[in-house]
C-alpha cells in the first residue's frame, strides 16, 4: 500500500503546507535530506493551545504531538513536489512541549507524533526522537515538532 493509500485508510488528508509564521523557510532540502522547521498542531479547528501539567491532559498533548505529525508529512510533500512517496524514511523527531517545571510525561505527549508515523509509514516511520519540555511556545501551543527526513 502507497504512503497516500495508507493516510487515506487512516482518514487523513493532508493539508496545503502551512506557511511560516516568521522570518525562515518551512524546509530545506539538501540531496537527500529535508529538514522540517518546527509544526505546530494547526488544523481546520483552529491551534490547540495548552500547558501539560496545568490545563492539558496527556491524552489531548497526544493528539496535538498527532497533528504536528500532519503538518510535517504535509511539508515533506511540498518539498518532494506534491509526491509523498518520495519519502524513504523519517530519519529525526524532536518534540517541545509545553508544560509545567513538575510535569514529566513529554514523551508520551511526543508519542502521539511518534505512533502516527508508524502507523501511517510503516518501518519508513520508524526514527530517533528526543522530547523536551519548554516553560512556553509560540501563541501558547502545547506542542511543536520539527523533523529530518530522508527523500528520494
Amino acid at each position: 500500500m502507497s504512503f497516500a493509500e495508507k493516510l487515506q485508510s487512516l482518514g487523513v488528508t493532508l493539508p496545503d503546507a502551512p506557511a511560516p509564521a516568521a522570518n525562515y523557510v518551512p524546509f530545506v532540502k539538501t540531496g537527500n535530506i529535508v529538514y522540517v522547521s518546527g509544526q505546530i498542531p494547526m488544523n481546520e479547528s483552529g491551534m490547540i493551545k495548552g500547558k501539560l501539567g496545568e490545563d492539558m491532559e496527556v491524552e489531548a498533548g497526544a493528539e496535538a504531538a498527532r497533528v504536528c505529525a500532519i503538518n510535517l508529512l504535509a511539508q515533506v510533500k511540498a518539498a518532494c513536489d506534491g509526491d509523498i512517496e518520495r519519502l524513504v524514511r523519517v530519519i529525526k523527531l524532536t518534540g517541545f512541549v509545553n508544560s509545567t517545571a513538575d510535569f514529566g510525561d513529554q514523551p508520551k505527549v511526543i508519542n502521539g507524533a511518534s505512533d502516527f508515523m508508524v502507523e501511517a509509514l510503516g518501518d519508513a516511520g520508524r526514527h530517533s526522537r528526543s522530547a523536551v519540555s519548554a516553560a512556553s511556545l509560540p501563541f501558547g501551543v502545547a506542542v511543536e515538532i520539527e523533523g529530518i527526513f530522508e527523500v528520494s
